[in-house]
């Protein structure tokens, strides 16, 4: 058997991307200045700018990119930049609508001034609380209600008078009766210089104890007398009416005069023409409420604990600051990491009252994050916000109107007794969305929305350029990183190694991954490791310990696979040669953690009309990449060997041991060298396992996870013993992808392992066999002896036998018939 070409063997120099550290110009990181730009994401960082900067409507941004590609931070750091350069919004008071109490009015101010607004207004209304009981104490303020009481009295004295007199004359007097609670003057005759009831005489009559003509005359006077006492008394009435109606008056007058003075050095102040009105309407509504400047308690009940009031009567005259930007130097820059309704548009608050009705004023509005950055940026998470009640259609008519009106989101809301109706809000925000691609097309395709609302996309990519500049900067990306969280700084062995694992993260090696809240937690767990030694300096030894240890956390269920292999319950041969059974390499991926690890891969030929029969489709465990590939074999099959001849043969393929499904197409490659062998005989090497894809073109292409593909069969073949003929095939597209273990590489280095590359089946069935494949002559036939040739002979054998056999079928047919 001749000896495997060694021209397809791939060069040990290019089984790993190696950062010479030598020739690094540092140290350490301490020698470096920290990164202060964003790199790597040239393209999502242009686009970020652009839909910030501009300030038409609908342009604000979505962010796109895969989760730990540094969205968030990037945006975070972006906005903070960004928003430095401009003017800090107006803040936002709601206060009471004394004239439409349901609809509370909105106050713009000048940024910062909302706190001393609600200041003064509240200082204010303590100072009319205090000078005013005071001012109706006065001595002025006593003598002009004193004179018009005196006028009262004296005019109701002279009333009183001369009725007294005129009942003496008739022979009456007046007298007070009790009446419940209280007493009224009633008129009575005088009996013997005594006053009796007209009711007593009238018994008096019945009994012949009081003449009646003397008691007709008395009753006739007493009506006349009582109906000029109630005329009397009516009239007192409205004369007490009128001198209430002056004493309020004056009051009123006398209060707004002194309260005017004192809230024209307010008016003054703000020059508002809405904090002019709601002032002066305040002061009227104010005059019309003197009673609260001096409270009566309510009525107790004997036994019963005092009940306290249930709202501070001066609670109307407040002011609700919903926005203050006192304390900021720039916009806002709001993250909302809980994006629920009330989070984002904010609510009205409502409280039980005594009697169990619910209730509500302006001083119960809250406002959301959606308000808090008015004037600034607020950035979301698209996931956490959607599966929130309420929040994506909200969000979609606030920045389609560009106005908010705050309600609670509360499906028993109609319960409720009192509703308001607050003045909507203006919005001039910048809403940043951050979510992954695959959700923003499926909102692009289903809400027509989106593309009104969300003009500017910036997307996120995970891998930037690798060369001498992109390497500089990561470097000094780590040193920001050990100045922020005060770890060690990193020698250049240990920023070799951290450079040569974010290009091995890429799977490509051109590439340097920009995942840097990954590579972050990689820094930090190598400051850790270095702590654990006292080293004052992070090493490679350091990041090596960092990476083996968060695969050692990870990896349980590759040591289980691992240990099933080596007690022979999966079963995988690393030695020897077997026909139609070729080891296929299989990415297992856990989330956090992805290994790759062989799988034997049969294949069974016959004479028949079935085809290629892929069991693991019939079993329904088989993908829809996974079919596709096993159709392309068809193709293949037809395309270089059913020329002359119909392909006559029934394959089936399995994956064997192979319980939880199988997808994609890495393996298509491996499955025809598997017929090729089961159609040829000729037996194929299972020291080497085989990856790669097919056309149907036979041309070998790229898959995906080929790193830990050759780590897996690594690892089984050195768990066994590394005999030094053991290898991995893959396709000659991948070489550029490899960035292997430094345990695997040296392994190659020393001959102990092989890693194949190909780029046609015919040139891995030769790797396989080590057979030559064969290339077809001018007669379009294959030399003899080659896999070819051998293929071909078999599918033509396959062909006159089905054609025998379908002759001789019919020949018995015929004879039954004749008998």
């Amino acid at each position: 058997m001749p000896h495997v070409n060694s021209s397809a063997e791939v060069p040990v120099e290019k089984l790993r991307w190696r950062l010479d550290s030598a020739a690094l110009p540092f140290e350490t990181t301490q020698d470096l200045q920290p990164l202060k730009k964003i790199i790597g994401q040239e393209r999502g960082v242009a686009a970020f700018r652009f839909g910030i900067n501009i300030d038409k409507p609908g342009f604000n941004v979505f962010v796109t990119g895969v989760s730990g590609s540094g969205r968030m931070a990037t945006v975070k750091k972006l906005l903070e930049e960004i928003s430095k350069k401009e003017r800090v919004p107006n803040d936002l008071c709601y206060v009471n609508n004394f004239k439409d109490p349901e609809s509370p009015i909105l106050i713009r101010l000048a940024g910062g001034t909302g706190a001393a607004f609600k200041k003064d207004v509240k200082n204010l209304v303590d100072t009319l609380k205090k000078e005013i009981p005071q001012l109706f104490e006065s001595q002025e303020y006593i003598n002009m209600k004193k004179e018009i009481t005196e006028a009262y009295e004296q005019k109701a004295s002279s009333f009183f008078k001369a009725l007294d007199q005129k009942v003496k004359e008739e022979g009456f007097t007046i007298v007070d009766v009790q009446v419940g609670q209280f007493k009224r003057p009633a008129v009575m005759p005088l009996v013997d210089g005594k006053p009796v009831p007209i009711e007593q005489l009238e018994a008096l009559v019945d009994k012949g104890r009081f003449p009646r003509e003397e008691y007709e005359q008395l009753k006739q006077k007493h009506a006349t007398l009582k109906t000029q006492i109630d005329q009397i008394f009516l009239e007192l009435r409205d004369l007490q009416k009128d001198v209430m109606q002056k004493m309020e008056k004056m009051d009123r007058a006398t209060f707004l005069k002194t309260a005017l003075d004192m809230a024209t050095p307010l008016i003054e102040r703000y020059k508002n023409d809405i904090i002019k009105r709601y002032l002066e309407n305040m002061l009227e509504d104010l005059a019309d409420n003197l009673s609260i400047f001096s409270p009566q308690g309510e009525p107790q009940i004997p036994g019963l604990p005092q009940l306290m009031p249930e709202t501070d009567a001066f609670q109307p005259y407040e002011v609700n600051l919903l926005v203050d930007n006192s304390d900021r130097k720039s916009p806002p820059v709001i993250v909302e990491d809980y994006p629920t309704y009330r989070n984002i548009f904010g609510s009205i608050e409502r409280i039980v009252d005594r009697k169990g009705v619910w209730r509500t004023d302006f001083s119960k509005i809250k406002v959301g994050s959606l308000i808090q950055s008015n004037g600034g940026y607020l950035v979301l998470n698209l996931r956490d916000a959607v599966i929130e009640p309420g929040v994506w259609p909200a969000l979609k008519r606030a920045l389609k109107s560009k106005r908010l009106e705050i309600q609670t989101y509360d499906p028993f809301y109609y319960f409720t007794t009192t509703g308001l109706k607050p003045e909507p809000i203006d919005l001039d925000t910048k809403v940043v969305v951050v979510a992954d691609a695959y959700l923003y097309n499926l909102l692009l395709y289903y809400d027509e929305d989106v593309k009104k609302i969300f003009k500017v996309r910036a997307d996120f990519d995970t891998v930037m350029d690798k060369n001498d500049q992109s390497i500089q900067q990561f470097a000094e990306f780590i040193k920001m990183a050990c100045d922020e969280e005060k770890l060690k700084p990193f020698d250049r062995t240990a920023l070799s190694a951290l450079v040569e694992q974010a290009v091995r993260m890429t799977g490509r090696q051109e590439k340097i991954s920009t995942s840097f809240p990954a590579i972050t937690d990689l820094i930090r767990e190598a400051d850790f490791w270095a702590g654990e030694e006292n080293a004052s300096v992070v090493q490679e030894k350091h990041v090596d310990k960092a990476i083996e240890s968060k695969i050692y956390r990870s990896n349980l269920v590759e040591q289980h696979i691992q240990e099933m292999i080596d007690r022979g319950t999966l079963m995988i041969d690393m030695d020897g040669e077997v026909v139609g059974q070729v080891n296929g390499l299989a990415v297992y991926s856990l989330g956090d953690y992805m290994f790759g690890k062989p799988s034997r891969i049969t294949a069974s030929t016959s004479m028949g009309r079935a085809g290629v029969i892929n069991i693991e489709r019939e079993a329904d465990m088989s993908g829809n990449t996974h079919n596709k590939g096993v159709l392309i074999l068809g193709g293949y099959l037809r395309k270089k060997y059913a020329q002359d001849k119909p392909l006559t043969m029934s394959a089936s393929i399995a994956f064997e041991q192979s319980y939880s499904g199988v997808d994609g197409d890495s393996a298509s490659s491996t499955e025809i060298y598997a017929l090729l062998s089961s159609l040829s005989g000729i037996p194929i090497k299972q020291n080497i396992a085989v990856t790669g894809s097919v056309n149907q073109k036979g041309e070998i292409q790229a898959i995906g996870g080929v790193n830990q593909k050759i780590e897996g069969f690594f690892d089984c073949c050195r768990q066994k013993e590394l005999t030094g003929t053991q290898g991995v095939m893959i396709p000659a597209s991948n070489v550029k992808d490899l960035m292997l273990r430094k345990d695997v590489v040296k392994a190659v280095e020393d001959g102990k392992f092989h890693i194949h590359s190909v780029q046609t089946i015919d040139a891995g069935i030769e790797i396989l066999t080590g057979k030559p494949a064969g290339e077809k002559g001018s007669d379009d036939t294959y030399p003899e002896g080659t896999i070819n040739f051998l293929v071909d002979k078999k599918l033509k054998d396959f062909a006159e036998g089905i054609k025998k056999f379908g002759g001789e079928a019919e020949e018995e047919k015929k004879k039954k018939e004749g008998k």
